[in-house]
């Protein structure tokens, strides 16, 4: 598996849903049996901002907003990527009382058919696995939905706990590369491929 520098910006690839008409992306709600996920909307600007800081992000490609207005901006773009089409973004709520946990997206990066998932969670959110009911529920919603030959899953090697997720769900590395975060550091990253079928 080769290793290299580099740094993120594919361009995003439609997906290509089962049915003839394609969904709103814009109105999705997915619900697991302790979390439910709902497209991203201006209602969840305050929580995003004040919980994905500098700690959560320690393993991750973005780093924090500055401000508000940047999580506005990305909330607006992810509702722009979102009505095209080719993204998915999502934030997780706890089922029974709506407390916001964190976001997880399904990317359409460079092959539509092999879309990228990510994840965080708040720091009070951590160690109760919403992270991997999160992202299952969402595997098991785009193998409903949309045509895929499997998923996969970028992440820090030194990022165990992430890491379970997807080897809980059969993945396997298939590359590693060095790539540099927003923020300038260098994250030592494996990218598992997760089977559309089986586990």
């Amino acid at each position: 598996m080769p290793t290299r520098l580099t740094n993120k910006g594919s361009p995003m690839t439609g997906f290509q849903f089962k049915n003839a008409s394609p969904l709103t992306l814009s109105a999705v709600e997915i619900v697991g049996e302790r979390v439910r996920l709902v497209s991203i909307t201006n209602k969840y600007e305050t929580d995003i901002f004040h919980e994905f800081t500098t700690a959560i992000t320690r393993y991750m490609f973005p780093k924090p907003p500055e401000t508000i207005d940047g999580t506005r901006a990305f909330i607006q773009r992810s509702q722009e990527t979102m009505q095209a089409g080719n993204n998915l973004q999502l934030v997780i709520l706890q089922r029974e009382t709506g407390e916001f946990l964190g976001c997880c997206v399904l990317h359409g990066k460079d092959n539509g058919r092999k879309p990228e998932l990510g994840l965080w969670l708040k720091a009070s959110a951590h160690g109760h696995r919403y992270g991997r009911e999160a992202i299952t529920v969402l595997v098991e919603w785009a193998k409903t939905h949309l045509e895929v030959d499997g998923f996969i899953y970028p992440v820090d090697r030194q990022n165990i706990a992430s890491r379970k997720i997807p080897e809980s769900l059969g993945g396997q590395i298939v590359h590693e590369a060095q790539v540099v975060a927003q923020s300038g550091q260098v994250l030592d990253e494996v990218v598992y491929e997760i089977p559309a079928f089986g586990r």
